[in-house]
């Protein structure tokens, strides 16, 4: 059986070769979908196979999945983009004879309020038009979400946000990749919806709280309306649509659309998800 993961060489992709390696996936059998062969030399090393496909070129597409059994598909990060994007891959995998799909959604995309949400929601049709067997992954938040600026966190002693008391129960990436790991290595798992979140369902208050205990450092929570919250991200440098994206995802915890307790997540990894202060301290 040959398992092919797009964007093998993003944070999650990459996270999950190695979930499929280390649950016993043969590195021959798994196909390493990436735009640059020159940042998946690591992965050729391991005797992964590394095809050379973006995801605006559906030629390329179609020929990297040639062989292809099972397709992680690994949602694009180019917001406004997406559903063309995994229309050609989907399409691509459709003509190359893919028997199953696991897709990297987000949590209760169905019915999410996320300004992110739609085009999730969009793939999840296609993928239902498209008569390939399928599970969706609907991934909650990362914790790693609050790791790019910990430092500068703990240096101003300050987590900003516009999520008022609302509950996240995000968990590690690694825990998400096992979980797509497993989905992939199973059988049987064409129709499933799994929601995945952590066990620890914080405020950013408590969230806060735990980046102190990270760092040593004193940290407060200082709650803000979406729009400031967008201003603030716009100044640190944050291009406007992604800092807009991420101000109204804080406003979408406010409404607790990134919180779940379907213990989705626990099950499929077995075990409990990484506690929020180990993700934070392997950051550090």
């Amino acid at each position: 059986m040959t398992i092919a993961v797009t964007g093998a060489t993003g944070h999650l992709g990459r996270l999950a070769v190695d979930a499929l390696l280390a649950r016993g996936a043969q590195p021959g059998e798994l196909v390493a979908v990436v735009r640059d062969a020159g940042k998946a030399a690591e992965l050729a090393a391991k005797g992964v196979q590394v095809r050379v496909a973006d995801y605006a070129d559906p030629a390329a597409l179609e020929a990297a999945l040639v062989g292809v059994d099972k397709l992680l598909l690994i949602s694009g990060s180019e917001i406004g983009q997406r559903i063309a994007q995994h229309t050609n891959i989907i399409d691509a995998a459709k003509a190359a004879g893919v028997g199953f799909v696991a897709y990297t959604s987000v949590l209760g995309a169905a019915d999410s309020p996320l300004s992110l949400a739609p085009e999730h929601k969009a793939t999840e049709e296609l993928l239902a038009a498209s008569g390939i067997g399928h599970a969706l992954l609907r991934n909650g938040w990362y914790w790693e979400n609050y790791t790019s600026d910990l430092a500068g966190t703990a240096a101003r002693g300050v987590l900003a946000g516009a999520a008022g008391d609302g509950r996240l129960a995000a968990a590690a990436r690694a825990d998400y990749a096992e979980a797509a790991a497993v989905v992939l290595l199973a059988d049987d798992q064409a129709g499933k919806v799994y929601e995945l979140g952590g066990d620890q369902r914080l405020t950013l208050t408590e969230l806060a709280g735990a980046i102190a205990e990270a760092t040593g450092t004193p940290v407060a929570y200082q709650d803000l309306s979406e729009d400031d919250y967008r201003g603030a991200l716009e100044a640190a440098g944050l291009p406007a649509q992604f800092a807009a994206m991420l101000a109204n995802s804080d406003t979408g915890i406010a409404a607790g659309a990134l919180d779940t307790e379907s213990g989705d997540l626990q099950a499929l990894i077995g075990r409990n998800s990484t506690p929020v202060v180990e993700v934070l301290r392997a950051a550090l």
